[in-house]
């Protein structure tokens, strides 16, 4: 039955989202608040069918951390539900991600026209410069930014090295940092084609003010971030 579930919400899962990423698409002309309701909408429906089907719930701790202005979120990786699931997490947004899925018929044309910014990994110097001067445009605009500091998804129990873009943006932006946990790995694995059933938490860790963040030593704080966000995701199980 588990087999029978999941395939059913993946079947679901790629007939929703090339069809809510063309509703992004027609409706950028109208405004970013336009197609963003349709990428919210694409989320609510993904998580609707996932608890319908697979018997994943979602629950969120830690708002009472965010700030009322633009930051930069480090989120932990390890799924692809935290990604689905981030316009319903945090206000809008702009992601930081690698440049090929810009090529994704339809949902990386939706993430292109959205102001995602998309960077070449293989030159971390040019990918550093795009990141500082794209993510504080997008600040400067007043939309926050999303990192996912190891680039890409680890397995469930293990990091992925973390690097620096997140915290040299903050600190050239003069921002803080909301730090982000979660357990999505656990029920929807990487590359995992079964969806266990139980609850994705997603957890914010307190917020980091800009003065904290501009003042500290860049190596102490990314290492104190991947210290916090690991020990909060082993905690939750993932």
């Amino acid at each position: 039955m588990l087999v029978i579930r999941s395939a059913l919400f993946n079947l679901c899962f790629m007939t929703l989202t090339p069809l809510f990423s063309l509703l992004v698409i027609l409706f950028r002309p109208f405004g970013f608040s336009a197609a963003w309701f349709w990428a919210r909408m694409w989320s609510q429906s993904i998580f609707a069918l996932l608890r319908l089907l697979c018997g994943i719930r979602i629950e969120i701790e830690g708002r009472e951390h965010f700030p009322d202005h633009p930051c930069v979120v480090v989120a932990k990786h390890q799924s692809a539900a935290e990604t689905v699931a981030m316009p319903l997490l945090v206000p809008p947004y702009t992601w930081v991600l690698k440049r090929e899925l810009f090529n994704i018929p339809f949902f990386g044309w939706a993430l292109a026209l959205m102001g995602t910014i998309g960077i070449r990994r293989g030159s971390p110097r040019e990918a550093i410069k795009q990141v500082m001067q794209d993510g504080g445009k997008r600040l400067e605009s007043g939309f926050w930014v999303v990192i996912f500091p190891e680039g890409t998804r680890s397995s469930v129990g293990t990091t992925g090295q973390y690097q620096p873009g997140g915290v040299i943006l903050a600190q050239k932006a003069g921002v803080g940092i909301l730090p982000m946990a979660h357990n999505a790995g656990a029920l929807w694995p990487k590359r995992g084609f079964i969806k266990k059933p139980g609850t994705i938490t997603f957890r914010f860790l307190p917020y980091i003010p800009a003065d904290e963040v501009v003042a500290a030593r860049r190596n102490d704080l990314m290492q104190q971030l991947q210290t916090d966000i690991e020990a909060h995701t082993r905690e939750l199980g993932g």
